[in-house]
């Protein structure tokens, strides 16, 4: 005899089981973006720092999921106006929540990996990734995502310009915070050696693997739905969001389209080539301009705002690079940082009529850039804190010599590629392993192989 279990269930039992499977669903997706960041990360670094930075995003992943739940959610939960409430005194539907939570504060901190890559030593970035999950990252989403608490932006914004600071999937509060933190970072470190000349002029420093830059884009643009889509429930408090959920859908594809398009003609109109690299991280750099807004953008506002968004990625790769001269290797600040930051700004430009309604553009703009404004500086002044004691205390970059035989070896005592490498050259605890057995010190050069030699 059949059971009418679920036609006797409560409405409301039903529409809670639905929106807590799509945020497990979308999780899921969300965590996916972390292999694309491994390969897109590794592509664009040389061979020799392939392991190592696949090695920090294993631990981005396991230090900072681990942090977040034992100090970061509750200092998100402070920061944002209730108690002091970590995450392992939580359960059933109150983990699912952190759980949520902590992927999206683990594609900030990974996003800092690309921008430090072949020179960070392995522990200053875990140290910085355990002070991100526990402290940065958690104060900024308890700024942003709650509309009072103790340094509420929202309460702040919304008080000062009647309408409150909006940032849909973590335009700002995510991305820009990842690729501001990246800059910061590598300007502290330093530049590869090679990566500048005396004159202030830039060498090209390629990474070992297209395929696997363009592979990680893909993988990073499917998870971005869950990202995107995903922060919008199936049921409201007014029934089902389809309106939201298909507008979300709609203008996260169309400005990721227009992300790779603008980009790839900007570079073909400095240099006449369609540069493959500007094309992926234009479709990113597009992905990430919408992030903030794409419940509110209308339709021809996303092709607008992902347009911008990758047009914009050369040019401020450019001036990292040639005017600033710091050593951006994953270009994440063009990618996340200026694209977040951006596309946040531009949403009373873009904003669907429906959505405006007799708000005052103007105070949109002001409350959007008093965030963008509060975030930017919370993240360099915290950031530029950490990298600066690591370098002051020699701790944050390895040693040239290391830098030259790449991290692989020196941190992790592997080749990536061992068919391609020197026979019987491997580094443990930074020796280096000679063929007759015998074990050079970190600081001897073995007579076959001139320092110079030893880089790429």
């Amino acid at each position: 005899m059949l059971e009418l279990t679920a036609l006797q269930t409560e409405t409301q039992t039903l529409i809670d089981a639905i929106n807590y499977t799509w945020i497990l669903v979308v999780t899921f997706l969300i965590f996916f973006m972390h292999a694309g960041f491994a390969m897109l990360e590794a592509g664009q670094v040389r061979s020799k720092n392939v392991s190592n930075q696949l090695t920090k995003n294993l631990l981005t992943w396991s230090v900072g999921v681990s942090v977040f739940f034992l100090i970061g959610a509750g200092v998100d939960s402070l920061v944002g106006g209730g108690s002091f409430s970590p995450a392992f005194g939580s359960s059933g539907t109150g983990w699912i929540s952190w759980l949520y939570g902590a992927v999206f504060a683990m594609t900030a901190a990974t996003i800092v990996s690309g921008a430090v890559a072949g020179r960070a030593k392995l522990r200053a970035y875990v140290a910085y990734t355990f002070l991100l999950a526990a402290v940065i990252y958690p104060v900024v989403s308890g700024m942003a995502w709650y509309d009072a608490g103790l340094l509420g932006i929202d309460g702040f914004v919304g008080s000062t310009f009647g309408v409150a600071f909006d940032d849909f999937a973590g335009g700002t509060v995510v991305h820009a915070m990842g690729g501001i933190a990246g800059l910061t970072a590598a300007w502290v470190l330093g530049p590869r050696i090679g990566r500048f000349n005396d004159d202030g002029s830039a060498n090209v420093i390629p990474g070992h693997s297209m395929t696997f830059a363009v592979l990680g884009t893909l993988m990073l643009a499917f998870g971005w739905y869950g990202f995107n889509v995903g922060t919008s429930a199936i049921f409201g408090a007014d029934g089902f969001l389809g309106d939201q959920l298909g507008r979300v859908a709609m203008t996260t594809t169309l400005a990721m389209a227009a992300g790779a398009m603008a980009a790839g003609g900007v570079a073909w109109a400095k240099t006449g080539k369609v540069d493959t690299l500007y094309v992926a991280n234009g479709l990113l750099a597009g992905l990430v301009g919408i992030t903030a807004i794409p419940h509110a953008a209308s339709w021809w506002g996303a092709f607008l705002v992902g347009g911008v968004a990758g047009a914009q990625l050369p040019i401020v790769f450019n001036i990292v690079e040639k005017r600033l001269n710091i050593d951006d290797v994953c270009a994440v600040f063009p990618v996340h940082g200026s694209a977040g930051i951006i596309g946040t700004l531009m949403l009373p430009i873009v904003v669907a009529p429906s959505y405006l309604g007799s708000t005052s553009r103007v105070d949109m703009f002001l409350a959007q850039l008093t965030g963008v404004v509060v975030i930017v500086a919370w993240t360099v002044v915290t950031t530029g804190l950490i990298w600066g004691a690591f370098k002051a205390v020699g701790q944050a970059r390895v040693s040239r010599e290391h830098e030259q035989e790449g991290l692989d070896v020196s941190e992790h005592g592997v080749e990536t590629y061992p068919e391609f490498g020197d026979e019987g050259a491997a580094v443990v605890d930074g020796g280096t392993v000679r063929t007759d057995g015998g074990v050079l010190g970190e600081n001897d050069v073995p007579a076959e192989r001139t320092t110079d030699e030893r880089s790429d």
